[in-house]
């Protein structure tokens, strides 16, 4: 029961240690509007795309799942105190390569759109894709993403 109580707190310790390593999205959109309060469409015209790789950074749950499997495995190998040290070992261990992983994943392209407003102002929206879109092309620009119109 004792070697159980251990590994939970090791565990709870390794998540919150691991989780405090969370950051945001990879890319977001450069302009930052109210969630309750939709942004009215702005037109204009696109002036450039050009692609660009996201930041990489993670949300800190690939650490979190790649720590709670690292312990479990951990845990697996040697006895006694062996068995903690294998099981802090395996949580550590799983955590940097979850960690890792994930990272590679959020590592996708991204869209740098610029587009220059009607009223004569320049806007730049990265964002996911760009589907249709072309330097030339009539867009919209809503809640921080560009449409073609």
């Amino acid at each position: 029961m004792k070697t159980n109580a251990t590994l939970a707190a090791l565990m709870l310790a390794a998540t919150a240690v691991l989780s405090g390593c969370a950051t945001g999205p990879s890319y977001q959109s450069q302009q930052y509007y109210p969630a309750n309060q939709p942004e009215s469409a702005m037109y204009g015209t696109v002036d450039s795309i050009q692609i660009v790789q996201g930041g990489g950074q993670t949300s800190g749950a690939g650490a979190v799942v790649g720590g709670i499997a690292g312990a479990l495995l951990g845990n697996t190998i040697g006895s006694g105190s062996g068995r903690t040290a294998a099981t802090v070992a395996g949580a550590v261990a799983g955590g940097v390569v979850g960690n890792q992983v994930e990272g590679r994943k959020q590592q996708a392209q991204a869209y740098q759109i610029s587009v220059r407003l009607d009223n004569g102002e320049y806007r730049t929206v990265v964002q996911d894709n760009a589907n249709d879109l072309r330097p030339g092309n009539r867009v919209r620009v809503v809640d921080g993403r560009v449409y073609r119109y």
